[in-house]
């Protein structure tokens, strides 16, 4: 008798449970976007015990007929797909017929459905994949899928479940992330008794991030708006044989493919220790690529600290046939036809939106307690500004090296020679150590509970009566109401500041119509020199000394490595080197910003930084990382005493600078305190 057998569908069904089903936000995912195929505006999502016990995802979509209903439980019966040149095209964020009948293997569903074209509706029982009943009833237009006892069948998968608590902070993320891809449309969240989540229908992102993260988050944000790329590709010369053509549909106007990009990112000063507040959208699907993060990142080099991330909601829009989203099981993987062309878009369009704004930092200032009866709904949402909260989790932007999150960083500390220390930061051990802190909020009560639904526009209201701090009437004078205007302050600023003096000879303090700033003088002469270094290597000027003498370096054998890699890069950048024996090179010119004393440090600077990551680094990246040594070395250092012409010549060269927000290894350069902030905390508004 054969050894080979084909496995009964029931097998079948729980081998692709273990696929699609992970845990229970991949349940209220999968039906989720089923909803969302089915044309609802409604969505309504409730869950008991982290999903374990129940979910239940109701919308207003446009149901099914009983004769579908029943033969959506088949394997791989589908409405979205019909021959195999749709898979190059898929509109749908569900296209495959697997997840109705992997759910039901591992669970007690019952599905109530009514299409607007019957007059009655179908309610269909299954359990561990088995078929109970198939009733008639009278339902209103739409779908209602409720699922018990998940994995009630399959206990192993059931003990690698986490917390109730972790669980529901999931399907809470997942249905956040959702909200905010489909603004025009109405969620609800319930967990038992609790209220979670209700947003209600806006008319643009930025009303949305408003309802999901508050004010507070919003105006650490830029807004990246509509931004449109085309890609024009060669007419092809040779048409498609019939073979081909069967797989591959060649698109209407092979000339040209227009990409679109969308949403917020936040100001440099917004630090995250990891990835879990990049929440990125190919087509409204939720997705984590390698491509789309390595584009974000590369925005911000140089803008912040290596092993920070920054928040992002980005929304890249493209032709279906651009992308594949037919590469990962649960589907949250993608492949771009042209992922060089969409990695630069992203890249160049988040950095320069950045530099056109130049958002400042603002003087972190510690709000003042406030009743609990009195916060409102924006002020309980997370701000990416602080830096002890965390975004919503999602599990769909976690490192895509590993499943499981990395710890956060310790902060870098500069110390008092100008150089950067990092402290140890112990953390925590658990099961549970690597989900968020998601706390139920009380049952409905006569307090205000956390609604969305809240106008958009009530941004900067001012506080509610009960919470307002009485004043006493100012007898001295209105202050300009122009001086306490509330708006986005840029860096461009800096060439109005007066500087006022120094603080421990490190610090500038220089006033400005928009309040009082804090400029690290260290780290803004960094940033000038850094992009001089760069202007000069462009134009093939760069400023070099020759040595007296050739200094002699001994090299590791990595080392040595590394420098045959990047020798004509160090050429480019004013570093004369040559090979003088067995892994010794000498050296007969460096810049000229570079004194001899720092010469030997620059250079091993440069090869030891981390190997592994210079080698996935491009040539471009190792140009800035030279630069920045260079730059570093030469900036003037703390402890500096400075007088009046040279502060007021560096506060004029930084806002000429591209990018006056960060130095080159990503701290910030100037703090505002704004006027508005100055004249709050004298109680005169």
């Amino acid at each position: 008798m054969g050894r080979i057998r084909v496995l009964p569908d029931q097998v079948a069904n729980k081998i692709a449970a273990g696929e699609v089903v992970e845990r229970p936000a991949s349940v209220v995912k999968e039906l989720l976007e089923n909803s969302l195929d089915a044309g609802a505006d409604s969505l309504r999502v409730e869950v008991e015990a982290g999903g374990r016990r129940m979910i239940r995802i109701a919308d207003n979509g446009c149901g099914m007929l009983r004769d579908d209903a029943l033969l959506a439980f088949e394997r791989h019966a589908t409405s979205k797909l019909r021959d195999v040149k749709d898979l190059l095209s898929i509109a749908t964020l569900g296209f495959r017929g697997e997840a109705l009948p992997s759910i039901a293997s591992v669970s007690r569903l019952m599905l109530d459905t009514r299409s607007a074209d019957e007059t009655t509706g179908t309610r269909i029982e299954i359990a561990g994949g088995k078929m109970l009943h198939c009733d008639e009833v009278a339902l209103t237009a739409g779908t209602s899928i409720t699922v018990r006892d998940l994995f009630f069948n399959v206990p192993a998968r059931k003990k690698f479940l986490r917390s109730e608590q972790t669980e529901l902070a999931h399907i809470a993320s997942l249905v956040t992330h959702y909200s905010l891809a489909h603004p025009d449309k109405t969620f609800w969240l319930t967990s038992g008794a609790n209220e979670l989540l209700h947003a209600t229908p806006v008319t643009t992102l930025r009303e949305r991030v408003f309802q999901v993260f508050g004010s507070s988050a919003l105006e650490e944000l830029v807004e990246l708006g509509a931004k449109e790329r085309q890609l024009f590709l060669p007419a092809p010369s040779v048409a498609p044989s019939e073979a081909i053509a069967e797989f591959r549909r060649e698109p209407e106007d092979p000339s040209t493919k227009t990409f679109w990009l969308s949403g917020f990112v936040s100001r440099p000063q917004v630090q995250k220790g990891n990835r879990n507040s990049i929440f990125v959208f190919v087509n409204g699907r939720l997705i984590r690529d390698r491509v789309l993060l390595h584009a974000l990142s590369s925005a911000y080099y140089n803008l912040i600290p290596p092993a920070c991330f920054p928040f992002a909601l980005l929304f890249l829009e493209c032709d279906f046939d651009e992308v594949d989203v037919n590469v990962h099981p649960s589907k949250t993987e993608v492949r771009f036809r042209h992922q060089t062309f969409v990695h630069d878009f992203v890249r160049e369009t988040i950095r320069e939106r950045l530099m056109e704004s130049r958002p400042a930092p603002a003087f972190p200032v510690t709000p003042a307690a406030q009743p609990a009866a009195t916060v409102s709904p924006g002020d309980q949402a997370v701000s990416p500004a602080q830096p002890a909260a965390r975004m919503p989790y999602s599990e769909f932007s976690q490192m895509i090296e590993s499943q499981e999150l990395i710890d956060a960083p310790s902060q870098s500390v500069v110390g008092s020679d100008g150089e950067r220390s990092v402290p140890s930061n112990a953390g925590e051990s658990g099961m549970d150590t690597a989900a968020p802190e998601f706390h139920l909020r009380p049952a409905p009560s006569p307090q205000p509970r956390f609604d969305f639904s809240g106008h958009p526009l009530d941004m900067l209201g001012e506080p509610s009566e009960a919470g307002a701090r009485l004043r006493v009437p100012d007898t001295h004078g209105e202050f300009p109401a122009e001086a306490i205007a509330v708006a986005a302050t840029s860096l461009s600023a800096l060439s109005d500041l007066r500087p006022l003096g120094q603080i421990h000879d490190s610090f500038i303090i220089a006033a400005g119509r928009d309040g009082l700033w804090i400029i690290d003088q260290h780290v803004a002469h960094e940033r000038i020199l850094f992009e001089k270094v760069l202007k000069q290597r462009a134009a093939g000027a760069v400023e070099v000394q020759r040595l007296l003498m050739p200094l002699i370096l001994e090299l590791t054998p990595e080392q040595q490595i590394e420098y045959a890699r990047i020798a004509d890069e160090l050429q480019s950048m004013g570093f004369e080197t040559e090979p003088f024996g067995k892994r010794t090179i000498a050296v007969k010119a460096a810049p000229a910003a570079i004194g001899p004393g720092d010469l030997e440090k620059v250079l091993f600077e440069v090869l030891e930084i981390s190997e592994s990551e210079l080698r996935r680094a491009s040539l471009d990246d190792v140009r800035r990382a030279i630069a920045a040594s260079i730059a570093c070395r030469a900036a003037i250092k703390i402890n500096m005493r400075l007088d009046q012409t040279k502060m007021e010549w560096l506060l004029r060269s930084l806002s000429a600078t591209d990018c006056p927000m960060s130095c080159p290894h990503g701290r910030p350069i100037a703090l505002q305190y704004s006027m508005r902030e100055i004249l709050k905390a004298f109680h005169r508004i």
